[in-house]
């Protein structure tokens, strides 16, 4: 089992700077204290029962590891019509509006004065993981994205803006944000693996990703 440095993977404890920049991006590490996780996890929970979390698909037909559910007036979902954001849930609901807890991120750490109306909610299970992709559904891609890493460690990877350029990783740990805007709005970037057992945040274990943007 990988236990030291990968290649290309920055290594840093809480002690370091309040934020770093990877390929462009910039990362805040333990950024939220658990009073503030534990608030929002209560929250998503609100609003999984509301609109609840489901496996989207490629448009091949191949189910992600990854469940989700979103917020606000646009959710983003996948099935074998394409990527793309829409008004209601799959079952046909309208999204539940976003959390207080979780706009007051976006406010804290975009730099911008526009509010978010999609909050993309998703859940990583032990052995779930995200390809590098680039989040261009957007209407204007000039807004940032705000992503929120609550529960297991999870090995976050992101490059430029070509497939197949060079990559750094880094672990994002609970209470982590990241956030993507000018030349890093369009990097690519996924999720490799997650370090179970690295949180006590979620009781059923696993990682929950909050990412907010400006769709429409």
């Amino acid at each position: 089992m990988q236990t030291g440095p990968i290649e290309g993977e920055i290594v840093m404890s809480g002690s370091e700077a309040s934020s770093i920049e990877i390929n462009g991006a910039r990362l805040f590490p333990g950024a939220l204290g658990n009073a503030a996780q534990i608030a929002i996890v209560n929250a998503l929970r609100k609003v999984a029962s509301d609109a609840p979390l489901f496996h989207p698909e490629t448009a091949r037909g191949q189910k992600m590891s990854v469940r989700m559910t979103s917020a606000g007036s646009l959710g983003w979902v996948s099935d074998r019509r394409g990527y793309r954001y829409e008004p209601t849930h799959p079952q046909g609901m309208s999204w539940p509006g976003i959390p207080s807890e979780v706009l007051d991120v976006w406010h804290r750490f975009s730099g911008v004065d526009r509010a978010p109306d999609s909050c993309l909610i998703n859940y990583y299970g032990p052995k779930a993981r995200m390809g590098l992709h680039q989040d261009r559904d957007e209407a204007d891609l000039t807004w940032p994205v705000v992503s929120i890493s609550l529960g297991d460690d999870a090995l976050f990877r992101i490059g430029g803006q070509t497939r197949g350029g060079p990559t750094q990783s880094v672990w994002l740990s609970s209470g982590d944000v990241v956030v993507l805007a000018g030349a890093a709005r369009l990097a690519y970037h996924g999720i490799d693996r997650l370090r179970p057992g690295t949180s006590t945040l979620l009781p059923q274990g696993g990682r929950i990703n909050v990412t907010l943007r400006v769709a429409g």
